[in-house]
């Protein structure tokens, strides 16, 4: 393993030089946008920082972005199919226009972990080796990372058989490579029944089963705590705080709007898409191990995907009891890039306090995105803030 550590850096070493390489050329930048996820919020952020935006959408899903949004970028690249971006005529128009990729979820599942790595050679802003570890069937995963970080994340069990308590069951999708759909089971015969209907609605197939997690349910309060990590700490500082927020999920949310007997009556299987997100808030006496949770896990990914986090990330969990009956972050899922929770700019009170700390107005996490982009254009730092 440790051999297989060390390949894996050397080759990470490898990519970044190169791109490092390209990006020295760069005397101006454009954001270059993957049109889905966030596209909207990092084009906003990005024209109000005065960059030019290139957004690259998909044929048949693109109008939000090419009609309704068209004033947020300056260019488009249409492409039939996102994989497309690979390609050497796509690349080099990106690198003519000098652009920096901010990466979202989307971009990570659509173009593909090994064709980000390997054939993507536009400079992102953040790291690329980084996104592969949001997958739970990768070996040096975000659960790997919660653990080096001492981070506690909910208990997994590794067959149905041994479920002894509340579990939810995180499933891929049948039809939508980007979403799961969890349920909930509280035995071995729970499991099998739900996992049968919800197989046969065509909600989950058995090849996405097999790869499922099962995890214990963390009864707490949820909180996706969010985080911006800087590559030019000794102008900006390690990391800020840019606010907490919660899920909006269909249809669960629909389900949890109903009296409990009425629900009862529902015979539709629940599905845990994510549709929307809204901001929530933290008694100051219980944000301190957030941020030690955020610091921690900063340090671990420097050492083991170097150089590390750079740009937005988001701890995702709850405030619960431990053992001792103390309350404590149990974090159960991690965002390794922009998170897809827009609703943090305008209600986060975190924005009032980092404007205050760097002397410039924040009304978004992603403007200090574009601030240290910013910085490392006009202090040739550019090769700083890339991978």
């Amino acid at each position: 393993m440790k051999r297989e550590g060390i390949g894996m850096k050397a080759k990470m070493n490898k990519k970044i030089e190169k791109i490092r390489e390209i990006v020295s050329d760069y005397r101006d930048v454009t954001i270059a946008i993957f049109g889905s996820h966030s596209a909207k919020e990092i084009g906003m952020s990005a024209k109000s920082w005065g960059f030019k935006t290139v957004v690259l959408v998909q044929k048949g899903r693109d109008k939000l972005y090419t009609k309704y949004n068209r004033h947020l970028y300056d260019d488009v690249v249409m492409l039939d199919n996102f994989k497309d971006m690979v390609d050497e005529k796509v690349q080099e128009k990106l690198i003519e226009l000098n652009a920096i990729l901010i990466p979202n979820r989307s971009f990570a599942v659509y173009v593909g972990y090994d064709e980000i790595e390997n054939k993507l050679e536009i400079p992102i802003y953040g790291n690329r080796f980084l996104l592969r570890a949001e997958e739970r069937n990768e070996k040096r995963n975000q659960y790997y990372l919660l653990e080096k970080a001492k981070i506690r994340y909910p208990k997994e069990f590794n067959n149905p058989d041994e479920i002894d308590r509340l579990v939810v069951v995180k499933v891929q999708q049948a039809k939508n490579p980007l979403e799961r759909a969890f349920f909930y089971a509280e035995s071995p015969e729970d499991y099998y029944k739900q996992a049968e209907e919800l197989i046969k609605a065509g909600v989950i197939n058995e090849e996405g089963l097999k790869r499922a997690r099962i995890e214990e349910y963390v009864l707490g309060a949820r909180f996706n705590a969010n985080f911006h990590c800087f590559a030019l700490k000794d102008v900006f500082g390690d990391f800020d705080f840019v606010g907490f927020s919660d899920r909006r999920q269909v249809n669960l949310q629909g389900f949890l709007n109903l009296p409990a007997k009425e629900q009862l009556k529902i015979k539709v299987p629940i599905k845990n898409e994510e549709i929307g997100h809204f901001g929530v808030t933290m008694r100051e006496s219980k944000q301190e191990m957030v941020y030690e949770a955020g610091e921690r896990f900063i340090r671990i990914c420097e050492d083991e995907y170097p150089p590390g986090i750079i740009g937005m990330f988001g701890l995702q969990g709850a405030i619960a009891y431990s053992t001792d009956e103390k309350l404590e972050f149990v974090v159960f899922d991690v965002s390794l890039r922009v998170p897809g929770d827009p609703a943090i700019g305008p209600t986060s009170p975190e924005m009032r306090n980092l404007s205050l700390k760097h002397g410039i107005e924040i009304s978004d996490p992603l403007d200090l995105t574009m601030m240290e982009i910013k910085h490392a254009v006009k202090n040739e730092r550019l090769e700083e803030i890339v991978t």
